[in-house]
């Protein structure tokens, strides 16, 4: 396990790697997205309270979901940038930050257009919604925090302190339904001995939540490929690489 952690640790083979797998990871989000669409917007039946709007849920969750995976990711790479001085653990931190906002922000979105027709209101400062909005600024802060730092690696370090000290929000999100009283319903996938949704609609969510795995995936290494050429630029294997390209 830590041959192969230290083996793509290295900038190259992350690269390479990323290079590789990208393609795949491409075309299985692809289809996982048109399966999801399929069986929650046209095979999944209509819900027997909400109707038709209950469909929100399909990107809403996935959402909801992703943005704690993310800051979760976001931080576990910020550790060990910080603790083994892994390049590209840093860059990894780097590429979930923006990723990670715009889960946040479509979370945020979906329930206001969800929270409209079910609650009558657009917003409501509970728990739920107060702390998503805090870890929306958690990501928004990351990103300007490391845009105000020139220096890559004083701002990986602070970039890793700050996302570290923000994990205390993950299980305040989490926990906020069963601890505190709210508008926002209580779990109801999560409760694998008896889930509250039909398995008529649970699995197009599930479906869709694979799906905005797979493309938070596709994205990443994307978006990793990019920062290893820039903080590499100046090696020889990024030089020849572009030199290749040229050709």
């Amino acid at each position: 396990m830590f041959d192969i952690l230290d083996k793509y640790g290295a900038p190259k083979n992350a690269y390479t790697l990323a290079c590789t797998l990208t393609p795949w990871f491409g075309w299985i989000t692809a289809a996982l997205f048109v399966a999801g669409l399929v069986g929650g917007l046209i095979l999944a039946p209509p819900d027997y309270e909400q109707g038709e709007s209950f469909r929100i849920i399909y990107v809403h969750v996935p959402s909801a979901w992703m943005s704690l995976f993310v800051y979760m990711v976001m931080a576990s790479a910020g550790a060990m940038g910080l603790v083994w001085k892994v390049k590209v653990a840093d860059a990894i931190a780097r590429s979930c930050a923006p990723m990670g906002a715009w889960f946040t922000f479509l979370a945020l979105a979906t329930g206001s257009l969800w929270g409209k027709p079910m609650w009558g209101t657009w917003w409501v400062w509970d728990a739920r919604l107060t702390s998503e909005l805090i870890l929306l600024f958690l990501y928004l802060g990351y990103m300007a925090l490391q845009s105000a730092i020139d220096d890559r690696r004083m701002a990986a370090r602070a970039g890793a302190v700050l996302a570290l000290v923000g994990v205390v929000n993950i299980p305040i999100i989490h926990y906020s339904v069963e601890w505190w009283s709210t508008l926002h319903q209580g779990p109801t996938v999560s409760k694998f001995d008896a889930p509250s949704i039909h398995i008529s609609m649970l699995i197009p969510l599930l479906i869709m939540t694979l799906a905005f795995m797979s493309y938070f995936a596709t994205i990443l290494m994307v978006r990793v490929r990019g920062e290893i050429l820039d903080q590499e630029r100046n090696t020889s294997w990024v030089r020849k690489l572009c030199e290749k390209s040229e050709a």
